[in-house]
């Protein structure tokens, strides 16, 4: 019978990682899963209705792919939940995939921010070209908004921060060796 040899030892931190990732890929995947349903229901009266005005540029774009957009939400969030329970039982391939999807994360939280930023301005424009509010009231609501897309920046890249700290953790030395 073959002897396994671990040669490190088995650290919280991964083992922390994991769970957390596991717990959250799950809500992600029923969440998704929620979201291709309610894709799929809505879908056909998203094309009969038509737009008043066009929408921005990334914005229309990804109304135009939300399908493909929500599925591959899905197919993210199963592979997260698959890698994190690989990063569980210490598997070399389910932490070199965890750290591409963190990556893949990051840059989707740089784009959803872009997003984010590009809706807001446009809802807030248009919102505030057309109501009757007096100038005054509508700087102090101009305020809000500036506050809470700041805001938005500093959660944003808090998380990123965080992202890439959990990725520097994965490829130390003393965590490759849990691998090994």
């Amino acid at each position: 019978m073959p002897q396994t040899l671990n040669v490190g030892s088995r650290s919280l931190f991964v083992t922390v990682t994991a769970w957390v990732f596991i717990v959250l890929a799950a809500m992600a995947s029923v969440s998704a899963l929620l979201q291709n349903a309610e894709v799929a229901s809505f879908l056909p009266g998203l094309t009969v209705v038509g737009n008043v005005q066009p929408l921005p540029l990334l914005t229309g774009l990804l109304m135009g792919y939300l399908p493909w957009l929500v599925g591959a939400g899905l197919l993210v969030s199963l592979a997260t939940l698959a890698c994190a329970i690989g990063l569980l039982l210490r598997l070399e391939w389910a932490r070199r995939i965890f750290i591409a999807l963190l990556v893949l994360a990051i840059a989707a939280n740089v784009a959803g921010l872009w997003l984010q930023q590009e809706m807001l301005q446009s809802l807030v424009s248009n919102t505030l070209s057309r109501s009757p509010l007096p100038p005054l009231a509508a700087d102090v609501f101009g305020g809000f908004v500036t506050a809470a897309r700041v805001m938005a920046v500093l959660v944003t890249v808090g998380a990123c921060l965080m992202l890439v700290w959990i990725i520097r953790r994965l490829m130390s030395p003393s965590v490759r060796q849990e691998f090994a």
